[in-house]
């Protein structure tokens, strides 16, 4: 599982066999025992959250936890929460790949996913920020997609002035975030047309896709998200 990985690292690694082994090794020991966890009977019901930097995602899957009782994960605070937890063994790996607006290897972050699903036991989550590349989506397919119920995608839509404007306010207020500063966000928003567009393209192709504009106030929008889930049996 990890060779592709091993290829990954390799750009923020030293250009040897030795750091290739080396951080081969490092990221398998985030990984849980995963033949040990089980997810129960049901295969667990999936939406995918998706949207450029500032579009609202968090604060929507918020509203959504309290009405529907889904299990929000955000791929991005995994990652984080990865990144800053005292004894990570690939939390400079992690901050390298999100300071630099990079997408991180998809073996850490469905690895990180799925322990999190297993852990908590319930059957309905959000997936915040993923599949955010092609990469991202077959490393899903490969290792999850027949472990899951996959539903649709929740797509928030939103103009760049918009999401730009609210990123800057997020840092300017404290968000505690390294990426929410112009710098970074013009890698962030370049990475999310040239890479995850697509994805939802595909997704539009299938059928799979529910668009919400994600420009008004947070409870306007989700006025909308109420009627998807509604429609959709939630």
């Amino acid at each position: 599982m990890f060779k592709v990985l091993a290829r990954s690292c390799n750009l923020f690694a030293v250009q040897s066999k030795h750091s290739t082994h080396t951080c081969t090794k490092k990221l398998s020991k985030i990984t849980p025992s995963l033949t040990k966890l089980r997810m129960s009977e049901e295969k667990p019901k999936i939406v995918f959250v998706l949207g450029g930097p500032g579009a609202g995602k968090g604060t929507q899957c918020s509203k959504i936890v309290e009405r529907f009782q889904f299990v929000h994960l955000s791929a991005g605070d995994l990652l984080r929460e990865e990144r800053a937890r005292e004894g990570s063994e690939v939390g400079a790996l992690i901050e390298d790949y999100i300071r630099n607006g990079k997408i991180v290897p998809v073996e850490v972050t469905c690895s990180l996913l799925e322990a999190a699903m297993k852990k908590s036991g319930k059957n309905k989550f959000l997936i915040d920020g993923f599949p955010r590349n092609q990469d991202n989506l077959e490393g899903w397919n490969r290792q999850m997609s027949d472990k899951v119920d996959f539903q649709f995608v929740l797509f928030f839509n939103c103009s760049e002035e918009v999401c730009v404007n609210r990123c800057l306010s997020r840092g300017q207020s404290g968000s505690g975030r390294s990426d929410d500063n112009m710098e970074s966000l013009k890698k962030r928003i370049q990475t999310y047309n040239n890479d995850s567009l697509p994805i939802i393209k595909h997704f539009e192709e299938l059928g799979k896709v529910k668009q919400i504009d994600a420009s008004p106030s947070a409870d306007e929008v989700f006025s909308k998200v109420e009627e998807v889930f509604g429609q959709s049996g939630f």
